[in-house]
């Protein structure tokens, strides 16, 4: 599970992505200031961080970070789109995403930057299947040939990944990989997970992967 250090002052915009942080299985400590984050950056994964902050602004307690550890990944996350402040910010930080921002494109970011810095775990075997995370590369173990998935199946099956062993609602899914509410009767993710079962199951009708768990939703076991 990655480690998040998350630094923002705004109380409803801190709570709101912190909630898709950690219903998307990151491990996330959220800060109000940045004078704090020399206690937890040696245990962090990632720094997601707002310039606008009481105090030290975003921009020098982010090269502050990176003097400290340059092997941390540090995202900005920003209400502030001018040219000159990307630019700013990117002289030391790894990514920067202007708000508003569509929870995707964020989880997006940080699984990128999280392969670009070697911070996840490479290899993980289920059943039949040998999946390296930071490559996005399932193996068929039977076959030795690589699994094609798209765009949206990826997502899904990452999403399992981030929360091995736990049963997740049709709700949390949908929430966590559209970032949306789920609307009951809504028929997109079963569809997805039925595609998905038909390329990385042996048997599609008895799937052992992504389990189905009869009237709550579903769970991958490791």
């Amino acid at each position: 599970m990655a480690r998040i250090i998350y630094i923002e002052d705004e109380m409803d915009i801190g709570q709101w992505v912190t909630g898709i942080l950690k219903a998307n299985g990151y491990d996330v400590t959220w800060l109000i200031s940045g004078e704090e984050a020399d206690r937890y950056i040696m245990e962090a994964d990632v720094i997601i961080l707002d310039v606008m902050l009481p105090g030290l602004d975003g921009f020098s307690i982010g090269k502050r970070i990176k003097e400290a550890r340059k092997d941390l990944p540090v995202l900005m996350l920003s209400a502030r789109t001018a040219i000159e402040d990307k630019i700013e910010g990117l002289q030391f930080a790894d990514d920067y995403v202007t708000k508003p921002f569509h929870p995707e494109e964020l989880t997006a970011r940080i699984e990128v930057l999280l392969r670009r810095f070697n911070k996840q775990d490479e290899d993980l075997l289920l059943q039949h299947l040998t999946v390296n995370t930071r490559d996005l590369q399932i193996i068929n173990n039977e076959t030795k040939k690589e699994i094609q998935l798209t765009g949206k199946q990826y997502q899904i099956f990452s999403y399992f990944l981030r929360h091995l062993n736990q049963i997740l609602t049709k709700e949390q899914l949908y929430e966590g990989v559209w970032g949306e509410s789920y609307i009951d009767g809504d028929k997109t993710l079963m569809v997805h997970i039925r595609h998905l079962r038909e390329k990385i199951e042996k048997d599609p009708a008895q799937p052992a992967i992504i389990e189905t768990i009869r009237g709550i939703g579903y769970r991958v076991r490791k």
